[in-house]
């Protein structure tokens, strides 16, 4: 019996290892290795862990009949960010590669130390979507931000950053990118937003030592675009069936797939977009709704002593619309309330 139970755990152990070693581990991708009309599963090394082993990231490369254009898709730059990972996959094992014309390169897993950490930030606290392009021979997270500008983003000539809101706060679905741009503007419209901020890439909210990574890829002369789908450290099945959707019609728009596709109208186009904070701790109520159009001088929250007595009231500073807010009462000062969306 002792014998046949450590016959299965080697056999187990075999299968196991038969499966790590089955998708290629690269330092670097160059597309035109792979074969036409088929998918491909890389692990690429992004620099070295503590045990100088490689820190790798999942790369999914659907190769078309053709040599066009290539779809970049990436989520979760934030490690707490993770409806667009789902997104990726179901996009991607949904694909009939045979048919595809371009390529798309996606990676459902750009900041995997944070995704294993459950947190947003890279391992040391940085943001890495405020360091691009990085450094070379700099901190950790500049070494990260500078790995993925030099071996991710100079594969796209399109691409869709997939973000959710974080901890302590939940978004609309809402997209960003420069509506002045007909390129960028109709691939915001086949994502469907309910919301989208015209900007070229400027980040909402968070001290930056250098830029997004769309506003870099954007440089870099990639049509690039954010779109955020709502919540933080869950899967959220409307936001993903809508997020398939929309790459699907994005797929279409750009004839990397057939059928027809009408694009439809912008909803909620906001010329800028800004934080309300709080000036003193307490505990906050949010009055305001995601998606709420709210007027100059409309209570949207308040927030109350120990006791339950107001602290402070807070109202909009000017109409609006309502793109995120705070569902954490408990703050100290400069606690977000909500995300304001200045319509056009």
């Amino acid at each position: 019996m002792k014998t046949k139970v450590f016959f299965c755990f080697l056999l187990i152990c075999a299968t196991l290892l038969g499966q790590n070693k089955s998708i290629p581990v690269v330092d670097h991708i160059i597309l035109e290795d792979y074969a036409i009309g088929k998918l491909h599963k890389v692990w690429l090394t992004l620099g070295e862990d503590g045990f100088n082993e490689p820190i790798k990231i999942p790369v999914i490369i659907a190769k078309g009949k053709d040599n066009g254009k290539v779809l970049g898709l990436t989520a979760a730059i934030h490690g707490n960010e993770l409806n667009g990972i789902r997104i990726i996959q179901q996009v991607m094992n949904s694909l009939n590669v045979s048919k595809l014309n371009g390529t798309v390169v996606a990676i459902p897993g750009l900041n995997p130390l944070a995704i294993a950490s459950n947190q947003r930030e890279y391992l040391d606290l940085q943001d890495l979507n405020r360091l691009f392009p990085g450094k070379e021979n700099g901190n950790r997270s500049q070494q990260m931000a500078y790995q993925i500008a030099q071996k991710v983003i100079p594969l796209f000539d399109y691409h869709v950053d997939f973000h959710t809101a974080s901890f302590g706060r939940i978004n609309s679905l809402y997209g960003r990118g420069n509506m002045d741009d007909e390129v960028l503007a109709n691939m915001l419209r086949a994502l469907e937003p309910d919301i989208i901020v015209s900007n070229k890439g400027k980040a909402s909210f968070g001290e930056a030592s250098g830029l997004t990574m769309r506003a870099f890829a954007i440089g870099m002369g990639v049509k690039s675009i954010t779109v955020e789908f709502g919540n933080p450290q869950v899967y959220q099945e409307e936001m993903i069936d809508r997020g398939i959707v929309g790459v699907q019609n994005l797929l279409k728009w750009l004839q990397f797939t057939a059928g027809a596709i009408e694009l439809a109208e912008a909803q909620n186009v906001c010329s800028k977009s800004y934080w309300l904070f709080t000036k003193k701790g307490g505990y906050l109520e949010v009055f305001v709704e995601l998606k709420e159009k709210v007027t100059k001088g409309q209570a949207i929250g308040v927030l109350r002593d120990s006791f339950g007595d107001i602290i402070e009231e807070y109202i909009a500073p000017e109409a609006g619309i309502v793109i995120g807010k705070s569902t954490n009462p408990v703050n100290i000062s400069g606690g977000r309330i909500i995300h304001l969306g200045i319509l056009e």
